[in-house]
């Protein structure tokens, strides 16, 4: 099992990756409060995991309160988390009484939300089940809900107090969700890290293929890269809002189209190439760089062309977006492969133009 941790001095927290420590109570009791946990989980999860992790920690004298949402990105709102508060009231859950986030990243983002707020904030734990979650959303503490002019628009940030990354659970996910969680796993390598985007260039097929070995490197490297911005930069100031390369695109599809209908990697996968090709608008990626962001996303299985939901319509749902600073639409671009820059000097030319190469109708 490999352990990293995330820097925040005394909110600093361990994130465990190993196959099978979903099981192992032994990594979750000393960070408990109290032998009491709310695991909130969603339908789909629940019947693949909820027992195991249930029966680990009961094992270990600790009392295991169920919450189960729905599952899609769609119940990622008020009424969902209203839900969650019901049931924590219901069982009377006491401020150190911790939540456990079992699941993938709407899981993960109800759950820290609600223990970021409950009673004032109450002790949270992440263990993700998807690799989107396992590489990104349950790191850094950014938690929150969608609403429906604009996604995570209300929220806060709240650090876990660990996170527990079971590759083994990858076993059961979709291809699909594979690959969604893939896009944000090549993300690292274009914003920061070009020795991680050739060597994800030499194993994707690996890594689509299931192999245990890859997918395990992979989310190690994601999270030390992961790691190493939040501690610089916890509540997105400057350098953290770098990880949001393809997600002003990303964000406005999954908006435009109706949360649920594109998964969420599937957009940054597609906003990843709008913003490679506004890259190249401005003078900073070449044809050929262009071409190696399309052929690495394509060998994920992920989606290079975004729908065509018009300009005004992208202008509008992107000026929504959180990196938004007076009025004017800031963009994570790529200077160049491993290294992105947070601007709001692009010309509405280049920005139209872009949109017109890499929108389908």
């Amino acid at each position: 099992m490999d352990t990293l941790i995330v820097d925040l001095k005394d909110r600093s927290y361990p994130i465990y990756i190993g196959a099978g420590c979903l099981r192992e109570a032994s990594l979750l009791v000393p960070r408990l409060a109290q032998p009491r946990v709310a695991v909130v989980t969603n339908t789909t999860v629940a019947p693949l995991y909820l027992e195991a992790l249930t029966q680990a920690l009961q094992a270990q004298g600790v009392e295991v309160v169920p919450i189960v949402i729905p599952d899609g990105e769609v119940y990622k709102e008020w009424k969902t988390l209203n839900t969650l508060f019901d049931a924590l009231l219901e069982h009377r859950c006491e401020r150190k009484t911790t939540v456990i986030a079992l699941g993938g990243g709407v899981v993960g983002d109800l759950a820290g939300f609600a223990a970021a707020t409950y009673l004032r904030g109450v002790p949270f734990i992440q263990i993700p089940t998807t690799l989107l979650a396992q590489v990104d959303s349950s790191v850094g503490g950014k938690t929150g809900i969608n609403h429906p002019l604009g996604k995570n628009m209300i929220g806060a940030f709240y650090q876990p107090r660990a996170v527990i990354a079971d590759p083994a659970t990858l076993d059961t996910l979709p291809d699909r969700e594979l690959s969604a969680g893939l896009a944000e796993v090549i993300k690292y390598g274009l914003i920061r890290d070009l020795p991680f985007l050739d060597w994800l260039e030499q194993h994707m097929a690996a890594l689509v293929g299931r192999d245990h070995a890859a997918l395990a490197y992979a989310i190690r490297r994601s999270c030390e890269n992961k790691a190493a911005v939040v501690a610089a930069d916890e509540r997105e100031g400057g350098a953290r809002a770098l990880l949001n390369l393809g997600h002003t695109f990303g964000h406005a599809i999954e908006a435009g189209m109706g949360y649920g209908t594109w998964l969420h990697g599937e957009a940054v996968a597609a906003g990843t190439m709008l913003a490679a090709r506004l890259s190249q608008h401005l003078g900073w990626l070449g044809a050929a760089d262009v071409s190696r962001v399309a052929a690495i996303l394509s060998a994920a299985r992920l989606p290079v062309r975004a729908p065509d939901l018009g300009f005004e319509r992208y202008l509008a749902l992107m000026g929504l977006d959180k990196k938004v600073e007076g009025g004017r639409i800031r963009f994570v671009l790529l200077r160049r492969l491993g290294e992105a820059v947070l601007t709001a000097e692009v010309p509405e030319a280049a920005l139209r133009a872009a949109l017109a190469e890499g929108c389908r109708a």
